[in-house]
Formats: structure tokens, C-alpha cells, sequence
């Protein structure tokens, strides 16, 4: 990272911090485009994945069910949690697919990681102003995912709750990534697209989907779709 950088980094993540803890914050939902880069210059995804692996969880794009889905794993793993796109299938194989972001991934659950500029958004604020992405792959590893969502038609919180298998499938692309495996993962997209659930989704590398579907079924009385 050039020191401009490095420099506005250190100030956004000791503010954040500051306020985080004389507010009791227990999460965050980061508008995290595109404002901060014009005004700032910065991309503020290393400071998410820093307070999300400090066990506050930040999700981008202001997804506050999100947090609240990272929230919730954490509680109950006691590890950090990550936010990431559901995106295309891994090759052909139809229970393999892409996990992305930008991205802000906790470096925790990262096999390695480096910090450089997001390319996505340096295309329309420059690439000096781009610089604070977390570069790298993800951890081979067991894990869960979660969703949770606001039905407005209903009024009430949804969701979706499985387990999966990260591997260790290359894939050349930049971001944060991962290839995950999901039995009868067509089934699950199918549900994720018929219910109107969010691109997002969040994964913690833990074996918990019984002990958390329990609590937001059973005590919380939430609609919540279990992927077996």
C-alpha cells in the first residue's frame, strides 16, 4: 500500500474502533461505496476484515441482516465470521461454487492474504484512491453458512442455514475467493432465488447449523429453510 494510504487506514481504524467501543457497538453494516473513496481515498475494507476478526462483525453495503447473520455465527462458533457473494458455479461441477468479495474477509479465515487496491471500484474512482482491499484465497476447511432476511410481505425474519466443505479448487481472479462444496447446491440456489434472498451470504468455519437453526427456529420463531 503507498503510505497515503497506509496513513488514512490507520486513521479510519482507530476512529471506527473509538466508536465502536464507547457505543457498545456489536456490528457493523458498512456503506462502504463510493462515497468514502471520493471524499477519503481509501476502500474500507481492511479495517472490516480487522474489526471482524476483533469479533465485530462488518458486512458491506450497509447489509445489516448480514451483520446480524455474522453476528449470530460468531455467537455461537466463537470465531470470526465472513461476508461473501454466492457467485457462479465452480466449473462444471454442480455442488462446487465461487465464493467472492472485494474484499474485506477476516485475514483468520484466509490461507494468505495481502492488502491492495480493489478493482472493481478503481475503475470509476481511480486506483489511487482504490488502495485498501484484502487480496487472497480461503482456508480449506468445514463451515457454515447462514442468511437471514426481512420478509416486508410477512413482517418478519427469514432465512436459510446449511453446512459445506471449502476446498482447496484454484481459481484465477482477484479478491478475496473461495471454491465451496454444498450438497444438492442447485436445490439450495433454487430456494435462494425463489424466496428473494440477497446475493450475500455469510460463512463461519465451524460446524454449527443444528445448535443455531435450533435457536432461531425453536426460540426465535423465525422461518428458516435447513439444507441438508
Amino acid at each position: 500500500m503507498p503510505i497515503h494510504a497506509l496513513i488514512k487506514f490507520a486513521k479510519l481504524k482507530i476512529v471506527v474502533e473509538e466508536w465502536v467501543s464507547q457505543n457498545d457497538i456489536k456490528g457493523i453494516g458498512f456503506q462502504c461505496w463510493t462515497s468514502i473513496e471520493e471524499n477519503f481515498g481509501i476502500v474500507p475494507c481492511a479495517v472490516m476484515s480487522y474489526l471482524s476478526d476483533s469479533l465485530v462483525p462488518s458486512a458491506c453495503e450497509v447489509d445489516i441482516t448480514g451483520t446480524l447473520s455474522m453476528y449470530i455465527l460468531q455467537t455461537a462458533s466463537g470465531l470470526p465470521s465472513a461476508i461473501v457473494d454466492l457467485n457462479n458455479n465452480y466449473k462444471d461441477e454442480e455442488d462446487k461454487v465461487v465464493l467472492f468479495h472485494c474484499s474485506n474477509f477476516p485475514v483468520s479465515v484466509m490461507r494468505k492474504s495481502k492488502i491492495s487496491y480493489q478493482e472493481i471500484i478503481s475503475g470509476s474512482v481511480g486506483k489511487e484512491n482504490a488502495y485498501g482491499a484484502v487480496i487472497g484465497s480461503i482456508k480449506k476447511s468445514i463451515f457454515t453458512f447462514l442468511r437471514l432476511s426481512t420478509d416486508d410481505n410477512m413482517g418478519c425474519i427469514k432465512g436459510y442455514i446449511g453446512e459445506g466443505e471449502l476446498t482447496d479448487d484454484k481459481i484465477d481472479t482477484f479478491g478475496g475467493v473461495g471454491v465451496a462444496k454444498i450438497n444438492e447446491l442447485q436445490k439450495l440456489l433454487k430456494i435462494i432465488c425463489e424466496n428473494g434472498f440477497e446475493h450475500h451470504t455469510v460463512i463461519n468455519l465451524s460446524k454449527i447449523k443444528d445448535a443455531v437453526f435450533e435457536s432461531l427456529f425453536k426460540y426465535k420463531n423465525w422461518p428458516i429453510y435447513i439444507h441438508d
